[in-house]
């Protein structure tokens, strides 16, 4: 054994020292002293002489060659360069236009398989303005008050018109329109919180207002517009008197927005009754929101100029341009009906329908722009809208349902104490926590200035699928009260109108297979973009300068995940330096553990699958969902440290950091049980998985605490409503039933002492009134207890009920067979 160990050690002592190294990412001159040092000391404590040679020589055959500029240039970069231009998958200007539209925020570090935390924590807590607050409280609980979803949903399938009003009074439409232009200059924080408020009241509404401050005419105006188009076209933005919508999907082009057959020729053409150069536009457009009110249409379209009107150049590109309702030749169309939530929605068409080149957004000089311009904007619109409606109706969700789960009995129990049920309340709790989170960081990053092109993406395929996935938990746990519409039913339009978010602004399977890793390995990435970067540059002394930087610091950040996440394995992140108090600081290690885990994994798939990646969607797929997950847990971790680490949380959170860990690793097990070349599937499950997988979905235990949380009155619960509108009025039954929590539980020591006693008596009386006389004589209870068992009989009562109607209540406006019938019907 000793001689073994005599021969072993020099071995041992270099890959111990190569280990350590490569763990904190130590440079190669300080790995070399390292290996060194660890190979003297084995020589100067009797180590075989021989193996220290060979231990010296290899470090020495790796050291020298890379510690020496010139010959590592010309030795290895040089050939390496040639075949990693061959191996780069090509890239179209679409595609290049893309990955270069987004900045990159922490989610970077996600990939880096070591994060820099402070650079999380360090981040301001989101806050609103005073000003914003004040809106909030006031003009945005007043529009809730007056919704009327049922009224706007089944009656006229639109808003009424004092909402309209209302809308643009109060400046709904200029929310994020500087004030300098009418507008009210909020930030998109204040955005996220006003859709956030509004959505759980109606979808129909949320999406009114949150389009034209989203993607569309405004927005663009604000980045590209030029001054006179700004000076005219925002203010009136700003207060209603223009109604915008964008004119992006085709029925050729939905997803591929780059290949939209509409076109627009360059030609001379009448304007106001002066000749001028301009465009003659042909559109086929459809699912446009607004489109049927809209007053100012924003068009994308491919700008040709077959005359040279503009210059040498025929095809320009993806343009996008202003036109006006009333131009000539445009057509709008008649309405969709999106799932009975009718917001305006519908078709555009136009043939010859002629514009003058001021009507360009931004004017001629960002013509053939367009495509750059939508891919800047459309993650700042996709970072609120959606996300936040989604956010909004899980929150909402979670108050009512727990509500409604404690006062709704079955068997003489509180259904929310059936274990199935609670099941389903814990979903609810941990995927409500979870998607206010994200949505309130992605919105936080944008009002930070950012444009964060893959935590949008996060952010909204995520949030509107466990948006959908609450939607579907509060349905069963309703049961019928879900199931029959009318004006007391808050959650059945919901439900409906789940894959509307999951369709619109890029489908999600095709966002989760495409595009959230698709764009994260490459702009997330530490050294990916600047390898392809380098390699564009035409000196070739400064391109292999550069790739020789980029080349061996991605290297050695490859070598140092790998050790990185295979001794997180060994070891269960129980070791290593984190932030975080006690009971958060073993959350950051398993997301270290996880960050180098997708680091080796992209970098494996990456340098074997080269250009096939982008045609591995579901391999793709699966690492967009480590990173979506490793993104949500840090939104989460994030807003407790924001919140003060509030004790009364930790069920919230631990169920849906449980939740995010275990469908890490399933999606880590996934991608590598399906690696197209298996031996190396094979080998990096024994670094990723060397226990084989350990993590485990939310236990029950955790579960019952979660949904006991939205079952009682408490902090935790209270700062989970925080941002919805709960007044108990009559147009929000979902406020009502939140109302009577509190007292239905004052109530229940009352109501089991009466229950008790009644089944125990002789009392033949059968209907509750004379019963709770029965009981009062009796002494069973006081008066002042009967007068609180008959609320709770009417709240009981207002909670579970559901409404009916007449036949004639029920058919369209536009039913004509039986309209003699009908009509005496409606009369009486």
């Amino acid at each position: 054994m000793s001689i073994a160990i005599h021969y072993l050690a020099p071995f041992l002592a270099l890959l111990l020292g190569s280990a350590f190294a490569a763990y904190h990412r130590l440079r190669l001159a300080v790995w070399a002293a390292i290996t060194a040092t660890l190979l003297v000391g084995c020589w100067l404590l009797g180590a075989h002489q021989t193996a220290v040679l060979v231990a010296t020589a290899f470090m020495l055959l790796v050291a020298v060659p890379l510690l020496i500029p010139p010959l590592r240039k010309n030795l290895i970069t040089a050939p390496l360069l040639k075949f990693y231009t061959k191996l780069l998958p090509p890239l179209s200007d679409t595609e290049r236009t893309a990955l270069e539209s987004g900045t990159v925020g922490f989610e970077g570090e996600l990939f880096s398989g070591k994060p820099d935390w402070s650079q999380l924590l360090s981040l301001p807590k989101p806050m609103l303005t005073a000003e914003e607050q004040a809106f909030l409280d006031g003009p945005c609980e007043d529009l809730c008050r007056m919704t009327n979803d049922w009224d706007i949903t089944h009656v006229r399938a639109d808003l009424p018109p004092h909402m309209w009003d209302f809308l643009k009074q109060q400046k709904f439409f200029g929310l994020n329109i500087p004030k300098e232009y009418g507008g009210l200059g909020f930030s998109a924080l204040m955005n996220h919180k006003v859709i956030q408020k509004l959505a759980p009241s109606s979808s129909v509404v949320s999406s009114t207002v949150g389009v034209p401050n989203s993607l569309g005419p405004a927005e663009l105006l604000m980045h590209y517009g030029t001054d006179e188009q700004k000076r005219y076209y925002l203010p009136r933005l700003a207060d209603g008197r223009e109604v915008p919508c964008f004119a992006l999907t085709g029925p050729f082009a939905g997803s591929d927005a780059t290949s939209i057959p509409d076109y627009g020729i360059v030609c001379e053409g009448e304007w106001n009754g002066a000749k001028v150069v301009g465009i003659k536009l042909t559109l086929n457009k459809r699912y446009i929101t607004l489109a049927p009110v809209a007053t100012l249409i924003g068009v994308a379209f491919r700008m040709y100029d077959p005359n040279g009107l503009l210059g040498d150049k025929r095809d320009i590109g993806i343009s996008l341009a202003l036109v006006p309702r009333d131009t000539a030749g445009l057509e709008i169309g008649r309405r969709h009906f999106p799932l009975n939530a009718p917001f305006q929605n519908g078709p555009i068409r136009g043939k010859d329908v002629f514009v003058p080149l001021s009507q360009l957004i931004g004017g001629e000089e960002f013509a053939g722009q367009g495509w750059r311009m939508l891919m800047e904007c459309l993650s700042i619109g996709r970072s609120i809208t959606l996300p936040s409606t989604a956010s909004g109706g899980a929150k909402m969700g979670a108050i009512v349902t727990g509500a409604y789960a404690r006062i709704r009995k079955q068997f003489g129990l509180s259904v929310g104490r059936f274990e199935g049920v609670e099941e389903a309340l814990a979903r609810i709790a941990g995927k409500a926590y979870a998607t206010s989170a994200l949505s309130e960081a992605t919105a936080a990053a944008v009002a930070r200035g950012e444009n964060p092109a893959v935590p949008s993406t996060i952010s909204k395929y995520h949030c509107t699928e466990m948006g959908r996935e609450v939607a579907r938990d509060v349905m069963d746990i309703h049961g019928g009260k879900g199931i029959i519409l009318g004006p007391r039913n808050y959650a059945g339009r919901a439900w409906q109108a789940a894959p509307i978010a999951i369709t619109v602004e890029g489908a999600n399977i095709m966002t989760r297979s495409l595009m959230i890793f698709g764009q994260g390995a490459i702009l997330c990435h530490p050294w990916v973009m600047k390898e392809m970067k380098a390699t564009q540059l035409e000196d070739p002394k400064q391109r292999l300068t550069e790739f020789d930087r980029s080349l061996f610091g991605h290297i050695s950040y490859a070598i140092s995940n790998a050790v990185r996440a295979w001794w997180f394995g060994v070891t269960g992140s129980r070791i290593g330096t984190t932030p975080g108090g006690e009971y958060t600081r073993r959350c950051y290690r398993k997301l270290n553990r996880y960050s180098a885990a997708l680091a080796v994994m992209a970098d494996t798939s990456m340098l074997l699958l080269g250009g096939k990646l982008k045609f591995k969607e579901s391999l793709s797929g699966r690492l967009g969902d480590v990173l979506s997950h490793l993104y949500i847990a840090s939104a989460m971790l994030k807003r407790y440290e924001d919140q003060g680490r509030p004790i009364a949380d930790h069920p919230f959170l631990a169920w849906a950091f449980h939740d995010s860990i275990h469908k890490i690793e399933l999606a880590l097990s996934g991608a590598l049980r399906n690696f197209p070349i298996r031996p190396v599937g094979w080998l990096l499950w024994a670094v990723i998985f060397p226990w084989g997988r350990r993590a485990e979905a939310p236990s029950d235990r955790l579960g019952h605490r979660a949904a006991a949380l939205l079952m009682t009155p408490c902090e935790a619960r209270d700062r989970l409503a925080d941002g919805l509108f709960l007044e108990a009025c009559d147009n929000n039954p979902a406020g009502r039933v939140n109302s009577y929590l509190a007292k239905m539980i004052l109530a229940e020591p009352v109501e089991r002492k009466f229950l008790k006693a009644l089944k125990n008596s002789d009392i033949e009386a059968l209907e509750f009134p004379a019963q709770l006389d029965e009981g009062v004589r009796e002494g069973w209870i006081t008066a002042d207890e009967r007068k609180q068992l008959e609320e709770l009989r009417e709240m009981t009562l207002d909670t579970i009920m559901v409404d009916d109607f007449e036949p004639w209540e029920l058919r369209s406006a536009g039913y004509v067979e039986d309209k003699q019938t009908v009509a005496p019907r409606a009369a009486a």
